[in-house]
Protein backbone atom coordinates (compact mmCIF):
# COMPACT_ATOMS: atom_id res chain seq x y z
CA UNK A 1 0.00 0.00 0.00
CA UNK A 2 1.41 3.36 -1.09
CA UNK A 3 1.49 6.48 1.71
CA UNK A 4 -1.21 8.65 -0.27
CA UNK A 5 -3.35 5.68 0.21
CA UNK A 6 -2.70 5.38 3.94
CA UNK A 7 -3.25 9.45 4.36
CA UNK A 8 -6.31 9.39 1.97
CA UNK A 9 -8.07 6.83 4.13
CA UNK A 10 -7.34 8.78 7.60
CA UNK A 11 -8.60 11.68 5.97
CA UNK A 12 -11.81 9.79 5.32
CA UNK A 13 -12.63 9.27 8.68
CA UNK A 14 -11.29 12.36 10.06
CA UNK A 15 -13.98 14.29 7.56
CA UNK A 16 -16.64 11.63 8.61
CA UNK A 17 -16.76 10.37 5.01
CA UNK A 18 -15.75 6.95 6.30
CA UNK A 19 -18.43 5.45 8.84
CA UNK A 20 -19.24 1.98 10.64
CA UNK A 21 -22.31 1.02 11.82
CA UNK A 22 -26.12 0.31 10.40
CA UNK A 23 -26.70 1.80 7.20
CA UNK A 24 -28.72 1.29 4.02
CA UNK A 25 -27.60 2.21 0.81
CA UNK A 26 -29.38 3.17 -2.11
CA UNK A 27 -29.79 -0.19 -3.35
CA UNK A 28 -31.58 -1.31 -0.36
CA UNK A 29 -28.90 -3.09 1.19
CA UNK A 30 -28.26 -3.28 4.72
CA UNK A 31 -24.36 -2.29 5.23
CA UNK A 32 -22.23 -1.85 8.03
CA UNK A 33 -20.07 0.99 6.50
CA UNK A 34 -20.86 3.62 4.78
CA UNK A 35 -18.61 6.35 2.37
CA UNK A 36 -20.67 9.07 2.17
CA UNK A 37 -18.63 12.12 -0.31
CA UNK A 38 -21.86 14.26 0.28
CA UNK A 39 -19.56 15.24 3.46
CA UNK A 40 -16.71 16.61 2.02
CA UNK A 41 -17.70 20.71 2.53
CA UNK A 42 -14.79 22.69 2.88
CA UNK A 43 -11.95 23.98 0.48
CA UNK A 44 -9.32 22.32 2.50
CA UNK A 45 -10.78 19.04 1.95
CA UNK A 46 -11.92 19.36 -1.50
CA UNK A 47 -7.95 20.12 -2.19
CA UNK A 48 -6.95 17.39 0.07
CA UNK A 49 -9.17 14.87 -1.76
CA UNK A 50 -8.19 16.23 -5.29
CA UNK A 51 -4.33 15.68 -4.48
CA UNK A 52 -5.44 11.87 -3.40
CA UNK A 53 -7.10 11.56 -7.02
CA UNK A 54 -3.78 12.66 -8.66
CA UNK A 55 -1.49 10.36 -6.64
CA UNK A 56 -3.75 7.56 -7.66
CA UNK A 57 -4.06 8.80 -10.86
CA UNK A 58 -0.10 8.96 -11.64
CA UNK A 59 0.07 5.86 -10.27
CA UNK A 60 -2.52 4.06 -12.00
CA UNK A 61 -2.67 5.06 -15.32
CA UNK A 62 0.96 5.50 -16.72
CA UNK A 63 -0.36 5.75 -20.40
CA UNK A 64 -1.72 9.32 -19.79
CA UNK A 65 -4.90 10.73 -20.62
CA UNK A 66 -6.22 14.19 -22.05
CA UNK A 67 -8.57 15.54 -20.69
CA UNK A 68 -10.34 14.52 -17.33
CA UNK A 69 -14.26 14.77 -17.60
CA UNK A 70 -16.49 14.69 -14.31
CA UNK A 71 -20.05 13.52 -14.46
CA UNK A 72 -22.97 15.79 -12.48
CA UNK A 73 -23.36 16.03 -10.25
CA UNK A 74 -20.86 14.99 -7.67
CA UNK A 75 -18.64 14.24 -10.13
CA UNK A 76 -18.16 17.83 -10.73
CA UNK A 77 -16.41 19.47 -8.04
CA UNK A 78 -14.59 16.27 -8.04
CA UNK A 79 -12.46 16.83 -11.46
CA UNK A 80 -12.26 20.35 -10.54
CA UNK A 81 -10.64 19.65 -7.24
CA UNK A 82 -8.51 17.08 -9.03
CA UNK A 83 -6.83 19.74 -12.32
CA UNK A 84 -6.25 21.76 -9.45
CA UNK A 85 -4.14 19.14 -7.51
CA UNK A 86 -2.14 18.55 -10.77
CA UNK A 87 -1.47 22.15 -11.48
CA UNK A 88 0.15 22.78 -8.13
CA UNK A 89 2.17 20.11 -9.40
CA UNK A 90 3.66 22.17 -12.42
CA UNK A 91 1.08 20.44 -14.98
CA UNK A 92 -2.02 22.47 -16.48
CA UNK A 93 -4.73 19.78 -16.78
CA UNK A 94 -8.15 20.41 -18.57
CA UNK A 95 -11.54 19.14 -17.71
CA UNK A 96 -14.87 19.44 -18.63
CA UNK A 97 -18.00 17.78 -17.57
CA UNK A 98 -21.42 17.79 -18.16
CA UNK A 99 -25.48 18.95 -17.94
CA UNK A 100 -28.30 16.70 -17.20
CA UNK A 101 -30.32 18.74 -19.22
CA UNK A 102 -29.11 20.11 -22.82
CA UNK A 103 -29.13 24.38 -22.53
CA UNK A 104 -30.77 25.37 -25.59
CA UNK A 105 -29.15 28.93 -25.19
CA UNK A 106 -25.27 30.79 -24.83
CA UNK A 107 -22.97 27.97 -26.44
CA UNK A 108 -25.38 25.61 -25.66
CA UNK A 109 -24.88 21.39 -25.76
CA UNK A 110 -24.24 19.08 -22.85
CA UNK A 111 -20.40 19.43 -22.12
CA UNK A 112 -18.94 22.59 -20.40
CA UNK A 113 -15.67 23.65 -20.08
CA UNK A 114 -12.90 21.72 -23.07
CA UNK A 115 -14.56 20.19 -25.85
CA UNK A 116 -14.54 17.20 -26.68
CA UNK A 117 -12.15 16.51 -29.46
CA UNK A 118 -12.08 13.46 -31.62
CA UNK A 119 -9.18 11.50 -30.54
CA UNK A 120 -8.97 12.28 -27.09
CA UNK A 121 -8.38 10.40 -24.36
CA UNK A 122 -10.90 10.98 -21.38
CA UNK A 123 -10.01 9.77 -17.90
CA UNK A 124 -13.35 9.63 -15.89
CA UNK A 125 -13.04 10.76 -12.20
CA UNK A 126 -16.03 9.82 -10.26
CA UNK A 127 -17.31 9.35 -6.26
CA UNK A 128 -17.95 5.89 -5.71
CA UNK A 129 -19.52 3.28 -8.27
CA UNK A 130 -21.68 0.52 -6.89
CA UNK A 131 -23.74 -0.96 -9.89
CA UNK A 132 -22.42 1.80 -12.26
CA UNK A 133 -25.19 3.52 -13.50
CA UNK A 134 -23.67 6.49 -13.75
CA UNK A 135 -21.23 5.35 -15.57
CA UNK A 136 -23.13 3.80 -18.10
CA UNK A 137 -25.16 7.03 -18.34
CA UNK A 138 -21.99 9.14 -18.85
CA UNK A 139 -20.25 6.72 -21.97
CA UNK A 140 -23.12 7.68 -24.37
CA UNK A 141 -22.38 11.33 -23.66
CA UNK A 142 -19.17 11.63 -23.90
CA UNK A 143 -19.46 9.44 -27.60
CA UNK A 144 -21.93 11.89 -28.93
CA UNK A 145 -19.82 14.77 -28.10
CA UNK A 146 -16.62 13.24 -30.17
CA UNK A 147 -15.03 10.02 -31.18
CA UNK A 148 -12.87 9.91 -27.86
CA UNK A 149 -11.19 7.02 -26.74
CA UNK A 150 -11.80 5.92 -22.82
CA UNK A 151 -8.68 6.36 -21.03
CA UNK A 152 -9.82 5.21 -17.67
CA UNK A 153 -12.17 5.43 -14.56
CA UNK A 154 -10.69 6.56 -11.52
CA UNK A 155 -12.96 6.39 -8.32
CA UNK A 156 -12.45 7.21 -4.50
CA UNK A 157 -13.14 3.68 -2.75
CA UNK A 158 -14.07 -0.05 -4.35
CA UNK A 159 -16.32 -1.57 -1.69
CA UNK A 160 -15.54 -4.80 -3.66
CA UNK A 161 -19.27 -5.76 -4.00
CA UNK A 162 -21.02 -8.03 -6.32
CA UNK A 163 -22.14 -5.71 -9.57
CA UNK A 164 -24.83 -6.71 -11.83
CA UNK A 165 -22.96 -10.72 -11.52
CA UNK A 166 -20.71 -11.74 -9.21
CA UNK A 167 -17.55 -9.70 -10.46
CA UNK A 168 -17.30 -5.75 -9.24
CA UNK A 169 -18.62 -3.02 -10.80
CA UNK A 170 -15.85 -1.68 -11.84
CA UNK A 171 -14.63 -5.24 -13.05
CA UNK A 172 -17.71 -5.44 -15.41
CA UNK A 173 -17.11 -2.15 -16.42
CA UNK A 174 -13.41 -2.27 -17.43
CA UNK A 175 -14.95 -4.93 -19.58
CA UNK A 176 -17.73 -3.40 -20.93
CA UNK A 177 -15.95 -0.14 -22.14
CA UNK A 178 -12.79 -2.02 -22.32
CA UNK A 179 -10.93 0.50 -19.88
CA UNK A 180 -9.04 0.35 -17.06
CA UNK A 181 -10.97 0.93 -13.65
CA UNK A 182 -9.29 1.92 -10.58
CA UNK A 183 -9.68 3.28 -7.05
CA UNK A 184 -7.70 5.48 -4.16
CA UNK A 185 -8.28 2.41 -1.64
CA UNK A 186 -10.37 -0.56 -1.49
CA UNK A 187 -11.81 -2.41 1.33
CA UNK A 188 -8.86 -4.66 1.80
CA UNK A 189 -6.99 -1.27 2.12
CA UNK A 190 -8.98 -0.14 4.36
CA UNK A 191 -9.40 -3.10 6.71
CA UNK A 192 -5.29 -3.39 6.81
CA UNK A 193 -4.44 -0.09 7.31
CA UNK A 194 -7.53 0.41 10.39
CA UNK A 195 -6.13 -3.23 11.92
CA UNK A 196 -7.18 -2.78 15.92
CA UNK A 197 -8.84 0.83 15.55
CA UNK A 198 -11.62 -1.41 13.93
CA UNK A 199 -13.55 -3.43 16.91
CA UNK A 200 -14.37 -6.70 16.19
CA UNK A 201 -17.80 -5.81 16.26
CA UNK A 202 -17.62 -4.03 13.09
CA UNK A 203 -15.32 -6.40 11.60
CA UNK A 204 -17.52 -9.28 12.04
CA UNK A 205 -20.25 -7.60 10.53
CA UNK A 206 -18.35 -6.75 7.28
CA UNK A 207 -16.96 -9.86 7.11
CA UNK A 208 -20.85 -11.22 7.15
CA UNK A 209 -21.98 -8.17 4.63
CA UNK A 210 -18.88 -9.79 1.90
CA UNK A 211 -19.82 -12.99 2.53
CA UNK A 212 -23.57 -12.38 1.28
CA UNK A 213 -22.55 -9.25 -1.37
CA UNK A 214 -18.73 -9.07 -1.69
CA UNK A 215 -17.61 -9.92 -5.39
CA UNK A 216 -16.10 -13.59 -6.40
CA UNK A 217 -13.72 -11.96 -8.17
CA UNK A 218 -12.44 -8.15 -8.62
Amino acid sequence: MHDFQRRFIDFMLDAGVLTFGDFTTKSGRRTPYFVNTGLYRSGSQMATLGRAYADAIEASFPDGFDVLFGPAYKGIPLVVAVATAFAERGRDVEFCFNRKEAKDHGEGGVIVGRKLRDGDRVLIVEDVTTAGTSIRETVPVLRAAADVTLAGLIVSVNRMERGTTDRTALAELADEFAMPTRSIVDLDEILEHLGDRLGSDDRERITAYRERYGAATS
